[in-house]
């Protein structure tokens, strides 16, 4: 064993004979879905079954509002293999009230369960009242991680990231959080963008997206992440990967899909990389 350097312990990896036996993969984990969603509602353990089933063993479920971070805890503390983040996605940035209920994020940051701040950052993509008001709000979610990292809250943080990188790349530099502490999930640029995130210092992660037949700049910036920089997530119940698309709801299960569609990318066996892919989530989410 050994402490990893967000404070976490890892374990040994010993994949269940249900997932050595399922055709889709064994072991992958969703590291980013959002099972607090109205899709969901009643079907966590459905859904998380039929993960187990696909060779899915885990999730982590991620936090969009100060409010939805309680409802993503509760799940997590209900299902042995779930985990959750808290933060507030930009697009909800508007929402938010004179004083934000960051305690609640606090509440969530201070148990076990919650692995991750986030996701947070800036989207881009669409006109709207919210675009005056993502700036000040990412401002204020990294000024808070400053202060309960400095407190013993020190967390990976999951990045949004819309048409925003060069944008939102020189505010976290300005952040004393350290670089490889964050991952761009659901990344959807090309190789430009790819390499000012790998420069910058992060994690990438893919999502569906990836397998789509005009995504070939995303399957280009794949190919360039480094085996020790690269994991894979859904953002169920959105983006469900070939064979899968337009399934909707996505869920976890399907996670698989991606992982493989990348090793194929990559030039390397599935196995293989779903090993790199399960060590790059024990080390920086601390579960696995």
């Amino acid at each position: 064993r050994a402490i990893n350097g967000w404070g976490f312990i890892e374990g040994v990896y010993e994949p269940p004979m249900r997932a050595l036996r399922a055709g889709l993969g064994c072991g992958v984990i969703d590291t980013h879905c959002h099972l607090t969603f109205p899709d969901f509602a009643g079907r966590v353990d459905e859904v998380m079954d039929e993960a187990s089933s696909a060779g899915v063993t885990g999730a982590i479920t991620i936090s969009t509002t100060t409010e939805d971070c309680l409802d993503a805890l509760a799940i997590a503390r209900s299902h042995d293999r779930v985990w959750c983040s808290a933060g507030v996605h930009p697009l909800h940035s508007a929402e938010l009230g004179p004083e934000p209920a960051w305690g609640n994020l606090r509440v969530c940051g201070e148990d076990a369960r919650c692995v991750a701040w986030g996701e947070l950052g800036l989207d881009l993509h669409y006109d709207g009242p919210h675009r005056a008001t993502q700036g000040p709000v990412l401002e204020a979610q990294l000024a808070w991680l400053e202060r309960w990292t400095g407190e013993g809250l020190a967390k990976p943080v999951v990045l949004h990231c819309r048409e925003a990188f060069a944008e939102l790349i020189p505010i976290l530099k300005r952040s004393s959080l350290p670089s490889d502490g964050f991952v761009f999930h659901c990344f959807t640029g090309g190789p430009d963008e790819v390499r000012a995130c790998l420069d910058f210092g992060a994690m990438v992660s893919f999502t569906g997206v990836a397998t789509y037949k005009n995504a070939e700049a995303v399957r280009d910036a794949a190919g360039l992440v480094p085996d020790d920089r690269i994991m894979v997530e859904t953002d169920a119940p959105f983006l469900s990967p070939e064979p899968k698309r337009g399934v909707r709801p996505c869920q976890p299960a399907f996670v698989a899909h991606t992982a493989r569609r990348l090793a194929d990318v990559r030039g390397v066996a599935f196995e293989v990389f779903h090993e790199q892919l399960n060590a790059n989530t024990r080390r920086f989410f601390g579960v696995g």
